[in-house]
């Protein structure tokens, strides 16, 4: 495997721990004992992170090079990884829509469910399905130059430091609601 898609599974290991923390917000939530400010701050994680950062490579500089190696833009498994792009930031949106400006613990509890159990699947397909297939038909130097261009992308889009931030930002809302 190569290192490009070393860092993007790298990626989805975090984003799968903010998962298992996103239930137990959302069960908190149910409970009543979630605020507004944690909720948002965590979809920020989600915004940044999961999105910008991590949908931000996929999209702007994997799925090209798997298309200029010769998979469809349309109609193959590329398009399909894009369409649930786009649902996982409806479903960030209907978190944030339930959390102000009056927290629906209801709504935002169905919200985060639908939100962890499509952001599941749609990982495990990308981690069997999607990344071998880069690995077997984009050309080893194109996948050895995505690692810098990944590097450029933190760095233009998120600013100097920030992706390491956003983990010391997982890590603390871990120990609040993991690890207690």
């Amino acid at each position: 495997m190569s290192h490009a898609i070393d860092v993007l599974r790298h990626e989805h290991d975090a984003i799968l721990m903010a998962l298992k923390i996103l239930d137990k917000i959302s069960d908190e939530a149910r409970e009543g004992n979630a605020t507004s400010a944690d909720v948002m701050r965590f979809l920020g994680f989600l915004r940044e992170f999961a999105d910008t950062c991590h949908h931000g490579k996929e999209e702007g500089l994997l799925f090209p090079a798997m298309i200029v190696a010769g998979l469809p833009a349309d109609g193959g498994p590329i398009s399909v990884m894009l369409t649930e792009h786009e649902q996982s930031r409806a479903l960030v949106t209907a978190m944030a829509n339930a959390t102000e400006p009056v927290m629906s613990p209801t709504k935002f509890s169905e919200s985060a469910t639908a939100y962890a159990d499509h952001m599941r699947a749609h990982i495990e397909k990308e981690n069997t399905i999607l990344f071998p297939m880069a690995d077997r038909v984009v050309a080893p130097e194109v996948l050895d130059g995505l690692v810098t261009a990944f590097e450029r992308h933190e760095e233009d889009v998120m600013g100097s430091g920030r992706h390491e931030q956003l983990h010391d930002m997982l890590k603390e809302l871990k120990v609040k609601y993991l690890d207690s």
